[in-house]
């Protein structure tokens, strides 16, 4: 049977303005079972002769056959297959895989064959090539005699039909050589057919045929009997026509390739942690600017909630007066006894009144400047200010124009230190006032400190401090939130009438109602903005630590060249190849998605401890920085693992 036929191969090439024939025309029939050896001076074209039976190179024209099928008419994944098969290869410079071990090159090929084919195990086959306590030594701790014979049971292990050998004693000494002839003609007569190139003759005479060549051509070939069927043993199975491509991602393969990953990653340290660091910032910056993004929405939502979405406030606006529009608050003004009529408008719960402005208050030999409110009693629960010490403000303080006063705890602070402010008396702009309550704990947001403020009797501010008889706003509880639309509409209307303000054009904004509901939908939306400003810058990092992966990824095809050339000669495929590089991008930038998920927690709980800040990590930032990590990773490996699957074998082995 013939496994090999070839008709009128050429192979040329380009030089300069120089046309170099490796092959010149060849034609050659390989039966099965042949030894045969294949010498020629350099250039002569043998190892070229030999890469294009071995399915590592192509010709430029003429056919060629392999177990029937014309191999020009194969996809590059169906040559694979056969390679992985039917072929196995050993070469001159042995192309061991530094980094692994005896017994893991020689299992290599295992990873890229299919699984329900039939194999020899490693383990075995290093013991029938005398390397049984080598296993675990790496190529660097062997000779290259042993390393050669490795390279011989890598060869082997799929069981292949034909083995293909460049110059496989070339660099090694007398005796090493007589053992790996002899290994091979030991395997000839176990029924494999050994196609040998090599320019010694003594090692050739060990063949049953010998192909001289010069010059691109075949000048002589001494035709020999091959090895009779009768003394063949039942080692090599028959050849299976089948190039179906098989299932690239088993476990096994998957667990495989992370193997490699972390390998390959751990053998260049100091690079593969810069990228890592890369993403690492990256992920932790987008968790912990989403943290705080978060954290100050919730802050927002939290203390506009405690002013309730029922709430309106009134504050006076601008009319209109012989066609000429007057300042904001020159005329339309709001007395308190307005204010306090506005109670009776419909579906109005309550209100309070308030006029504030800055006041100079002193304890002691201490003195602070803050911002004072005079307001009645619903302003404690309409505005979330129940003391948490001594009590609010009552109607009778108000009818009495009482001077006392709740503190905020930063004039506390300011003011009384640790000390307890209840009973003591205060100046306020030189007036004395009695401290009977301590307002709760408000916090900043992010403007001003709302803990910075003193709150007296509406009437007592008016009278006894800022000498005014109207108020700056009103605060008015809506009994029903679906009704603030109807009662802005009757308090505007009450105000106009009750200060006798035309109901002409120009004069509808007269009184101006604010509804907190909306206040809080523009805040929400402007933390939201902020949210996803944060979050954008910190992605930028995300991004550069994506280049980084690319770069590391670039440079380890470049370095790994002639590795990715011996996978594909073992049988790799461009997917298996793809999917390798493709890995090791996402291990680094998983393995750092991780690590900025833990940076970006332990930020996050530093800047609220110690800026005091509120930051809340949602489960949304942690699950879209870590997919947001792979995607860089997939998407900046991409292309590095691309261009590694798409090398040609030959070109690839080649590489220097």
């Amino acid at each position: 049977m013939s496994l090999i036929e070839t008709k009128d191969l050429f192979k040329i090439y380009r030089m300069g303005g120089n046309e170099v024939r490796a092959l010149d025309g060849v034609s050659l029939n390989v039966e099965e079972g042949e030894f045969m050896a294949i010498m020629g001076p350099s250039g002569s074209g043998k190892s070229t002769m030999l890469q294009i039976l071995g399915l590592l190179d192509t010709p430029d024209s003429g056919s060629y056959k392999l177990l029937g099928k014309e191999v020009s008419t194969l996809t590059e994944d169906e040559l694979a297959v056969i390679r992985s098969q039917t072929l196995g290869f050993v070469f001159q410079t042995f192309n061991l895989l530094s980094r692994t071990s005896a017994l893991e090159n020689a299992g290599l090929p295992l990873l890229y064959a299919d699984p329900n084919s039939p194999h020899d195990d490693p383990k075995m086959l290093l013991e029938e090539v005398g390397l049984a306590q080598r296993e675990d030594h790496k190529p660097n701790e062997l000779s290259g005699g042993q390393q050669q014979r490795v390279a011989l049971a890598r060869a082997l292990v799929n069981r292949p039909k034909l083995i293909m050998a460049d110059e496989p004693t070339g660099n090694l000494d007398t005796k090493s050589s007589l053992e790996i002839i002899g290994l091979l003609e030991k395997l000839n007569k176990e029924g494999i057919t050994i196609i040998m190139v090599t320019h010694e003759e003594d090692i050739a005479r060990h063949a049953h045929r010998i192909i001289q060549m010069r010059d691109g051509k075949i000048v002589t070939d001494s035709q020999g009997q091959g090895i009779p069927a009768e003394v063949r043993e039942e080692r090599a199975p028959k050849v299976s026509e089948d190039t179906k491509a098989f299932f690239a991602f088993t476990p096994k393969r998957v667990k495989e390739y992370f193997h490699q990953a972390f390998r390959a990653l751990l053998a260049n340290k100091v690079r593969a942690a810069l990228s890592f660091l890369g993403i690492l910032i990256g992920v932790g910056a987008v968790i912990a600017m989403l943290a705080i993004g978060t954290g100050a929405q919730k802050s927002m939502q939290e203390q506009m909630a405690a002013l309730g979405t029922n709430l309106l406030i009134l504050i006076p606006g601008s009319v209109q007066l012989g066609g000429v529009q007057q300042g904001t608050g020159n005329t339309s003004r709001i007395f308190l006894q307005d204010a306090m009529a506005l109670a009776k408008v419909p579906r109005v719960k309550q209100v309070a009144p308030e006029i504030s402005g800055r006041v100079q208050v002193t304890y002691s030999d201490k003195n602070w400047n803050t911002v004072l409110t005079g307001t009645t009693p619903n302003y404690a629960d309409m505005r979330a200010s129940n003391p948490t010490f001594g009590r609010f403000v009552t109607e009778e303080d108000d009818q009495r124009r009482n001077r006392v006063c709740l503190l905020g705890l930063t004039v506390i602070k300011e003011l009384f230190g640790d000390a307890d402010p209840v009973g003591e008396h205060i100046k306020i702009n030189r007036v004395n006032f009695l401290v009977v309550g301590v307002l709760p704990l408000l916090g900043s947001n992010g403007f001003q400190d709302r803990d910075d403020r003193i709150i007296v009797p509406v009437t007592t501010a008016m009278y006894r401090l800022f000498g005014r008889e109207y108020v700056n706003m009103v605060d008015i509880e809506v009994e029903d939130p679906g009704d603030t639309d109807l009662v802005t509409n009757s308090v505007q209307a009450f105000m106009r009438k009750q200060m006798r303000v035309p109901n002409t054009q120009g004069n509808e904004n007269a009184y101006m109602v604010r509804n907190m509901a909306d206040i809080q939908a523009t805040f929400n939306s402007i933390t939201r903005l902020m949210t996803l400003l944060l979050g954008s810058v910190a992605a930028i990092s995300l991004l550069v630590g994506g280049i980084g992966i690319m770069n590391i990824m670039l440079v380890s095809v470049t370095e790994r060249t002639k590795e990715i050339g011996l996978r594909k000669a073992i049988g790799a495929r461009r997917l298996d190849i793809l999917s390798q590089f493709l890995i090791e991008a996402m291990t680094i930038s998983l393995m750092g998605g991780l690590a900025g998920i833990l940076m970006g927690w332990g930020v996050s709980l530093a800047i609220s401890f110690f800026a005091g800040w509120q930051t809340i990590i949602t489960p949304f930032s942690v699950i879209l920085s870590s997919l947001f990590s792979a995607f860089v990773g997939i998407a900046f490996g991409l292309w590095p693992a691309i261009k590694a699957s798409k090398l040609s074998p030959i070109l690839a082995l080649r590489y220097e």
